[in-house]
């Protein structure tokens, strides 16, 4: 029994992090801009494709295939800004809302005429890895480092780099930021771009475990936003922390009940975080 706990949890926490990875992404474009982008899956969606394309018609590597998906994450992230959100930052939420709802639908309806809804898969393995008692898959666990590295980086790059200092100007307070001299609407736009290559990355990384759809993205989506309560809106860090959470009650519900049960718990405690504690376990009280 010690044993099961052990794996699961283990299995729990790779998968967490990768979880981490993707809500960071919905969770930097609102702590910079305060938009909530329901464009969040299929962003992530894209993300899977991207790497299963990668890997099956130009024979990459599927890590490898996760540069060319960051970099066009970036891409994307940018346009979607330019077209959809830039307009529309200063107006009531509902706007920035509907905006990137209508680009969720927009990736959707593309993505199912393209791709259809049948699953497909990336066939790619680095074996087993024994870790003491515990086995893990080899994939599994490089996809887990490699997030943890990535949110590494981006954490360096907010702290250490001059882009990254005006990011975080323009997070704290954006009039003043441009009187400074800042260029807000690149800035804007480059948090964009970065939240979007991030949530891209991680549905790569994901379809290196899992069968995936054009539409599987709503799921890590609504996996998102239950991280960023968890760790508190607008706060990358907290992010990596909340999806452990969210991954370690995916490894250990099922060793105690049904696997139905999951999804329940997971909202039950999204309720009870934004009733007790609305800015999240790893938010500062205001």
């Amino acid at each position: 029994m010690f044993e099961q706990l052990l794996a699961s949890m283990t299995d729990g926490m790779l998968v967490g992090v990768v979880y981490g990875l993707a809500a960071m992404g919905l969770t930097l474009i609102f702590g910079v801009m305060n938009v909530i982008n329901l464009a969040h899956g299929p962003i992530i969606a894209l993300g899977m494709f991207g790497v299963y394309l990668s890997y099956t018609l130009l024979g990459l590597n599927p890590f490898i295939g996760l540069i060319l998906v960051a970099i066009m994450g970036l891409i994307l992230g940018v346009i979607i800004y330019i077209a959809a959100v830039h307009r529309v930052i200063d107006a009531p939420h509902l706007s920035s809302l509907l905006s990137t709802f209508s680009v969720n639908m927009i990736i959707i309806g593309i993505g199912t005429a393209v791709f259809s809804t049948s699953f497909r898969n990336v066939d790619y393995s680095l074996g087993i890895i024994v870790i003491g008692p515990i086995t893990v898959p080899g994939t599994r666990l490089t996809s887990a480092i490699l997030a943890l590295l990535v949110t590494a980086l981006l954490y360096l790059f907010l702290n250490r780099t001059r882009p990254g200092k005006y990011i975080r100007a323009v997070a704290d307070n954006r009039a003043s930021a441009g009187l400074m001299g800042i260029p807000s609407t690149r800035v804007l736009a480059m948090s964009f771009g970065i939240g979007t290559a991030l949530a891209a990355v991680a549905g790569g990384l994901i379809a290196m475990a899992l069968p995936f759809t054009i539409l599987s993205g709503g799921t890590y989506e609504l996996k998102s936003f239950v991280i960023v309560v968890l760790g508190g809106l607008g706060n990358p860090l907290g992010a990596l922390l909340g999806g452990i959470i969210l991954g370690l009650i995916e490894g250990l519900v099922p060793v105690f009940m049904k696997v139905t049960w999951v999804p329940v718990l997971e909202f039950v405690l999204f309720i009870l975080i934004l009733l007790v504690r609305p800015q999240g376990l790893f938010g500062a009280r205001k």
